[in-house]
């Protein structure tokens, strides 16, 4: 399952027959030592907000923005050269990060999977229970019991996205 080159990586290899995957295949985690180089602004890059820059599109939030920012950097224009060059700096971020909170709107992050509910929380574990069944007993009729249930599970998970 894995290339040659990364065999001395692979630390523990198992396979979880009971774990629900929706298949007929088992869950195989395997325990990789890798290292990754991550750098500094990939680590900070989540505490930002996020902004809708999809209103730009539209001309009066755009005209909105333009102005603010005019109004903002109309302060600025009095640059002298002998001020501190990182104050200055600070002082136009600031300025930009003030006015994109004023005129655009902050992006709402995504709830995850806000149709997921009791009721599907159930049929998961009816459908664990008919595959433990069929792990167990692996008859016909288990399989049709199977892939019945796993039919009304994915019928009802589409549903409710939908809904």
């Amino acid at each position: 399952m894995i290339d040659r080159i990364w065999h001395s990586s692979v630390l523990d290899v198992r396979s979880f027959r009971g774990a629900d995957c929706d298949t007929e295949d088992y869950l195989v985690i395997e325990k990789v030592r890798e290292r990754i180089a991550v750098g500094k602004q990939a680590a900070q890059r989540f505490d930002r907000q996020i902004f809708n820059l999809r209103n730009l599109n539209e001309p009066e939030v755009r005209e909105h923005y333009q102005i603010e920012i005019t109004n903002r950097f109309s302060a600025l224009e009095n640059f002298k050269d002998d001020e501190d060059l990182n104050s200055t700096c600070k002082n136009i971020k600031e300025n930009i990060q003030t006015s994109e909170e004023e005129s655009l709107c902050v992006d709402d992050l995504k709830q995850n999977k806000p149709w997921f509910d009791e009721e599907c929380l159930s049929l998961l574990d009816q459908r664990k229970r008919a595959k433990m069944q069929w792990i167990q007993d692996q008859s016909q009729s288990n399989v049709d019991i199977l892939n019945n249930v796993k039919r009304e599970v994915s019928r009802h998970f589409r549903d409710k996205k939908k809904a």
